[in-house]
C-alpha cells in the first residue's frame, strides 16, 4: 500500500498526483518516504477527463499535487476532478499542493468589466472539496485571503538566494527588482545576502499583453554583478528588457532568478539571445526541452514542499518553516 501511518495508526498520509508535472510529485514522495498513489487518468475523445484511484483513500489525509502548467485550463480541471474523487472516496482531509497557482496575476480589477480570476480558482477548489492549499510564491500575498481555509504560502527565496550567494562575490553583488511590485521580495534578498538594492522602473501597455517599456534604473549598478529577482518568467519580456537596462547602466553581469519558469511563447529565443549569464529557476513547473541550456539552472523545490506537507500531516508548525525562510 502507498502512504504512511502515524505511530498511533489513526492517521494515514497519502500523496496523489495529476499528470501535469509527475516528476516533481515523485521527488516529493521520495522526500516523504512514501509512494505516489497509483491513479488511472485519461482523456475521452471529446476532451473530458477521467480519474480513478487504484487504492482506497477512506480516512486518509490526502495530499494532491498538481502544478498549473500549460495547458493550464486542462490541469486545473483535472485537479478539481481529482479533489471531487477524493471527497467521494471519503478522504479524511484534502490538502491541494499547487506549486504554481494558475491565474495568480488576475488578482484584482485593473479596469471595469474585468474578472478576478485568482479568486475564482480559489472558489472552485473549495467547492470541489479542498480543505487546505499549500502553494509556493504567490504572485501577490492577498491571494491567500481568497480561499476560506488554511493557506500555507511557501517561499523559494532561501533556495535561490543561497545558490547565488555561493557563486558570486557578495561584495560585488547588487539585488535588483524588475519592477516596483517586487521590491519587498528583493529587500528580503538584500537582507539574506547583505547586498544593496536597485530597482528597474517599467511601464506596461495596458492594452497590449506582455508589452513593457523600461524607463530607468534606480540605484548603483555600474561594475556590479546584478541579480534580477522575480516570482515568474513568462514570455521573458520584462526580464530581458530589465537586463538590457542594467547593462546600459554599466552592469558587469546579470543573473536572473525566478521561482516559476512559465517560459511561454518567445521566452526561449529571448533568453538564448540575451546577455544574461545565467537564469536560475525552481522546478515548480516543468522546463521545456528547448530551454535545457547551459545558462538555465533548475533547483529542486521538492524538499521544501515535502517538509511543509509533513508538518501539516503531523499537526506541526508550518509557520516555523516561514520563520526559517524569511
Amino acid at each position: 500500500m502507498s502512504g504512511t501511518k502515524t505511530t498511533s495508526e489513526k492517521k494515514k498520509m497519502m500523496l496523489f498526483s495529476g499528470r501535469a508535472h509527475p516528476e516533481l510529485a515523485e521527488e516529493v514522495a521520495r522526500h516523504l518516504g512514501i509512494e505516489v498513489v497509483p491513479t488511472k487518468a485519461f482523456d475521452f475523445a471529446n476532451g473530458e477527463i477521467y480519474v480513478r484511484y487504484q487504492e482506497s483513500a477512506r480516512g486518509a489525509d490526502a495530499f494532491l499535487i498538481q502544478s498549473h502548467t500549460a495547458p493550464i485550463n486542462k490541469w486545473i480541471m483535472e485537479q478539481l476532478i481529482m479533489i471531487d474523487a477524493l471527497k467521494r472516496a471519503s478522504a479524511r482531509s484534502i490538502t491541494v499542493i499547487i506549486p504554481f497557482y494558475g491565474y495568480a496575476r488576475q488578482d484584482k480589477k485593473h479596469r471595469g468589466r474585468e474578472p478576478i480570476s485568482a479568486r475564482l480558482v480559489a472558489d472552485l477548489l473549495q467547492t470541489a472539496g479542498a480543505d487546505r492549499i499549500l502553494t509556493v510564491d504567490l504572485h501577490t500575498d492577498q491571494i491567500q485571503g481568497f480561499f476560506n481555509g488554511p493557506v500555507d504560502h511557501l517561499f523559494a527565496l532561501p533556495i535561490l538566494a543561497d545558490y547565488v550567494g555561493a557563486k558570486v562575490d557578495r561584495t560585488k553583488l547588487t539585488v535588483v527588482s524588475p519592477d516596483a511590485g517586487r521590491v519587498r521580495v528583493a529587500d528580503r534578498w538584500c537582507d539574506r545576502l547583505g547586498a544593496p538594492l536597485a530597482i528597474v522602473h517599467k511601464r506596461r501597455d495596458k492594452d497590449v499583453a506582455n508589452q513593457v517599456t523600461v524607463h530607468e534604473v534606480v540605484g548603483d549598478v555600474k561594475g556590479r554583478v546584478c541579480v534580477l529577482v522575480d516570482d515568474m518568467i513568462d514570455t521573458a519580456g520584462t526580464i530581458c528588457a530589465a537586463a538590457d537596462a542594467l547593462f546600459a547602466h554599466g552592469a558587469a553581469d546579470v543573473i536572473v532568478t525566478a521561482t516559476h519558469g512559465v517560459l511561454s511563447g518567445p521566452a526561449a529565443d529571448r533568453l538564448k539571445n540575451s546577455r544574461v549569464s545565467e537564469v536560475v529557476l525552481t522546478d515548480t513547473l516543468p522546463t521545456p526541452k528547448e530551454l535545457e541550456l547551459d545558462k538555465i539552472t533548475v533547483l529542486s523545490i521538492a524538499p521544501t514542499i515535502a517538509r511543509a506537507a509533513r508538518e501539516v500531516f503531523e499537526d506541526g508548525s508550518v509557520t516555523s518553516l516561514f520563520d526559517e525562510q524569511a
